[in-house]
């Protein structure tokens, strides 16, 4: 019991030490480590009382889903009051005097400008979530984070929109600042990329009055483009589309595309903005839906209604998810660097400092800055890493406005492009957009300018070549009538377009009612604007493109050289050998003899009719051989190696001899036409002069390109006067050749085709065209009615009314070849019957030998070759009396043998037998 009351006090004062070391623990987890950030923010407007809400909201979630964390984020909020220096005031301010690790803010671009360069000098990042504009990129500064989007991220997506539509032209409509001017560059590089271009900018000053905002909207609709990019926000934008549907801008034939500047707020403007803006399409971050984003927005419409109950029209937009997210974030990345030390490096201050050098510099700053840089999680706008210190981009909505808000059309991915639903692999597509004034058509974006009733179209008044473009005057009634093989195609496209396009024909004429200057000062004109396209036989050109632009060539294309022929049909006593070459005459002379040896040789020993005298044998081979190309022999074939032989050799000779005689026949009765003159080079070497059509770019292109001398040119207008210039000929004033574009030379040519032919190379040229504007809307649709015209029934048509029905002449070549039949065309043929008879020869020489092996056994072994080859050989002249042809002559006779011959076939049978013994 004792020992017990001496244990007591022990007891009681181990557990008052466990007591108060519990005590200490609950009060060392309670402690946090403020973090001073600063808030700079336009207070005094909708972007900074909601961003202000939603940060406020965000550290609230995060901590009290995270109280274990030891730091906590204090907020130093400063008014900016929507000005540039009272943005940087308030940031110094904060530097200076709260020493703050981070600056949420500013709100505009302009403002951040200034911002940035405070923080990078105090080593404090500032993290924007609504400085939106590209030129901040450009700053470079290390301590700036964009935690909101680049405006240029949303780019391919509007680029997207208008290829996709094949708009050509467009307008940018922006804010004259810093936010407006920022993505113009990227926009203008984006729609080069598509060959589309922006015919006009029209940059609106904030401050615009409604007059102004109707004047620069009077002077867009005297303009034909109609699709319009707008890049501002309230309260201007709001205003624009105001004014625009009380002049009839948001009527059919308008596109009207919003950049997410005010396509993010659309939810928060007036049912009476909402109501001008009809058909209208915007682009936006995507926002993906979530419990999480769907809860925060009940929440916070909750608590803003509590905070201004006075104002109904709050609604939450991408700027304050993204505030949240930014707050979130920067919470993280604090946590993550623990308990450290949270203060500023003082600067020296010397007695002439100003109040920017007493700014101090942030111990943890670059840390801090890290940390936030890999800081990723999932939050209310979506995926939050910064990447090249900003927002990372995913995807973009496309909404379209319609009643009384906005209904999303689809998406735009990096991956996929426009697409109607996120993560499909459908054909890019948008779905069912109504365009303003509830037209379900896409516009073709542009329209004929009101202040012009009639598109003024320039044609060549030449008189050359009538055919493609005639200029007819009435005197009586001064009027003027274009017609032509070209006014018909272009009437025939133009009345096919799916929309009405008045013009007229001006003729392109000086005060004496020739024309005003060559092909090239006529397409000029529209390049000067005095004309809104030409028409006519205008060649495309590359250096033309470089200031108009050409429809698709209607015509054939290339430049070729015409020179007068010569008919050498039936003036050559030799004629008859051009059929073959000589390559072919020597191989048909050669297998024709050697064909009549082999069947000499395989029939030689079993065939009475090709033995006899030496001289008689050598006849009857070149007699027998020879004869087959009239199939008129009278040698029986015996042999069956000789019958395979010979059926081979006369489908040889009928295949060859019904080629020369069709070639013949060709030579004798078709008119040979020859050029005089077939190379090029040699007109240039000689100093031949050559003609080319006046007012073409043809002269020009033989001095520069061919190097023909400039005084050896002679040019000529109509193709009358070209075949007097070759009648001439050379010598008396005339030319040896002419060089002109290939629809020219048709026309020619259909007039002189037993006189001139082409020669010659024919160099690539891209045929005629219609010439517009560069930039020209017309230029897609016209061109897509020149290939409905051109291949279709219609073209026969026009070719047949301007051209007539043209003889049967020669076609354009580019070379002129022999119709000689040459050795490569019956070489196969030559082979076959080579390896035949080769094969026969072969054959019949190997069983000679075996059979008669004999006299080689029974020779003297000390006998030569030549011997043994002459032994054969006597061999080989004595009849095979074992054949059946002589054999069968000999028996069935009623005569009897002569005795010496009825030995040798005793002889020969019983030798037959000794073979057949000793055969292995």
């Amino acid at each position: 019991m004792r020992n017990n009351l001496t244990q007591l006090p022990l007891f009681l004062l181990c557990c008052l030490s466990l007591w108060i070391f519990f005590i200490e623990m609950a009060m060392s987890q309670n402690t946090t480590i403020p973090v001073k950030v600063g808030v700079v923010l336009d207070m005094d407007t909708w972007l900074g009382k909601m961003g202000l809400s939603c940060i406020t909201m965000a550290l609230s979630d995060f901590y009290a889903s995270h109280g274990h964390y030891k730091t906590r984020l204090v907020l130093e909020i400063r008014d900016s009051k929507r000005d540039v220096v009272g943005a940087a005031a308030a940031a110094l301010d904060l530097l200076q005097n709260e020493e703050v690790q981070a600056i949420i803010g500013p709100a505009s671009s302009m403002q951040a400008n200034f911002v940035i360069g405070l923080g990078d000098k105090a080593h404090v990042p500032i993290i924007s979530f609504s400085a939106t504009s590209p030129s901040l990129s450009s700053i470079r500064s290390p301590y700036f984070v964009r935690a909101t989007l680049n405006d240029s991220a949303q780019v391919p997506a509007i680029r997207a929109i208008v290829q996709a539509f094949g708009w050509r032209q467009v307008v940018l409509i922006y804010l004259d600042n810093e936010y407006g001017n920022g993505v113009i560059p990227y926009l203008t590089d984006a729609l080069q990329e598509i060959d589309t271009r922006i015919s006009y900018r029209s940059v609106i000053h904030p401050l615009a009055t409604d007059d102004q905002i109707l004047e620069e909207l009077y002077k867009l609709m005297t303009m034909p483009t109609r699709v319009f990019i707008v890049h501002m926000f309230t309260p201007l934008g709001p205003r624009l589309f105001g004014r625009a549907n009380e002049i009839g801008m948001m009527e059919e034939g308008f596109v009207w595309i919003l950049t997410d500047g005010l396509t993010d707020i659309l939810s928060t403007l007036d049912p009476s903005v909402i109501d001008s803006m009809q058909g209208v399409l915007g682009v936006k971050p995507h926002v993906p839906r979530s419990k999480e984003l769907e809860s925060f927005k009940i929440r916070w419409k909750r608590e803003i209604q509590q905070e201004y109950p006075t104002n109904e029209s709050f609604e939450l937009n991408i700027f304050g998810l993204w505030a949240y997210d930014a707050a979130s974030g920067l919470a993280m990345a604090v946590e993550k660097l623990g308990a450290t030390n949270f203060s500023f490096q003082k600067s020296h201050i010397s007695r002439n400092s100003t109040d920017l050098d007493t700014v101090g510099v942030s111990l943890i700053g670059p840390k801090l800055l890290q940390s936030l840089l890999n800081t990723r999680f999932r939050g209310l706008s979506g995926d939050f890493q910064i990447v090249n210190r900003q927002l990372h981009s995913s995807a973009f909505q496309v909404v379209n406005v319609i009643r009384k808000g906005e209904r999303g059309v689809g998406f735009w991915t990096p991956e996929n492009g426009t697409v109607r639903k996120l993560d499909s692999t459908s054909k890019p597509n948008l779905g069912t957009i109504v365009w303003p004034g509830e037209s379900p058509s896409v516009p073709k974006g542009w329209v004929l300018p009101t202040n012009e009733k009639k598109l003024r179209i320039g044609v060549p008044v030449g008189q050359g070549y009538s055919e493609f473009v005639k200029v007819t005057r009435d005197p009586s009634s001064n009027t003027t009538e274009v017609t032509g093989f070209s006014i018909a195609v272009f009437d025939a496209a133009m009345v096919a377009l799916p929309y009405v396009v008045p013009y007229e024909y001006i003729p392109f004429e000086g005060p004496d009612g020739k024309q005003a200057g060559d092909y090239n000062d006529l397409i000029y004109q529209v390049y000067l604007q005095k004309y809104d396209a030409v028409v006519g036989d205008t060649t495309i050109l590359a250096n033309r493109s470089l200031y108009v632009d050409f429809t698709l060539p209607y015509t054939d294309s290339g430049l070729s050289m015409v020179v007068p022929t010569i008919d050498k049909r039936k003036k050559n006593a030799w004629v008859f050998l051009k059929p073959l070459t000589w390559d072919l005459w020597v191989t048909s002379f050669c297998f024709f003899v050697f064909t009549g040896f082999v069947i000499w040789v395989l029939e030689h020993r079993v065939n009475k009719d090709f033995r006899g005298p030496r001289s008689h044998q050598v006849g009857t081979i070149f007699w027998f051989s020879f004869s087959t190309l009239v199939f008129t022999q009278k040698e029986r074939i015996v042999s069956n190696l000789a019958r395979i032989v010979m059926i081979i050799w006369f489908f040889v000779v009928l295949i060859l001899t019904q080629s020369y005689t069709a070639s013949l026949a060709s030579m004798l009765t078709v008119q040979q036409l020859n050029p005089t003159i077939t190379d090029i080079n040699e007109l240039i070497k000689k100093g031949e002069p050559v003609g080319c059509q006046n007012d073409s770019f043809v002269c020009e292109f033989l001095i520069e390109s061919m190097k023909f001398d400039e005084s050896k040119l002679v040019k000529y207008e109509s193709p009358e006067e070209l075949d007097e210039l070759f009648s001439n000929k050379s010598s008396k004033g005339g030319i040896a050749a002419a060089f002109d574009e290939i629809p020219y030379m048709k026309i020619f040519l259909a007039k002189y085709c037993s006189k001139y032919t082409a020669v010659g190379p024919t160099y690539k040229f891209d045929g005629f065209g219609f010439v517009f504007p560069k930039g020209s809307p017309l230029v897609a649709d016209v061109s897509r009615e020149v290939l409905n015209v051109t291949e279709g029934a219609k073209m026969l048509q026009f070719e047949k009314a301007w051209f007539g029905q043209t003889p049967s002449c020669p076609e354009l070549t580019s070379s002129v070849s022999s119709n000689s039949i040459g050795l490569n065309s019956f070489w196969g043929l030559f082979l076959i019957a080579g390896v035949a008879s080769c094969v026969a020869l072969t054959t019949c020489i190997t069983m000679f030998l075996y059979e008669n092996r004999d006299i080689l056994i029974n020779l003297n072994p000390s006998s030569s070759i030549w011997g043994k080859i002459k032994a054969m050989a006597t061999r080989f002249e004595d009849k095979d009396l074992r054949s059946h042809t002589f054999r069968n002559s000999d028996l069935s006779s009623n005569r009897p043998m002569h005795p010496h011959i009825l030995f040798e076939y005793e002889l020969a049978n019983i030798n037959h037998e000794q073979t057949r013994c000793h055969a292995p």
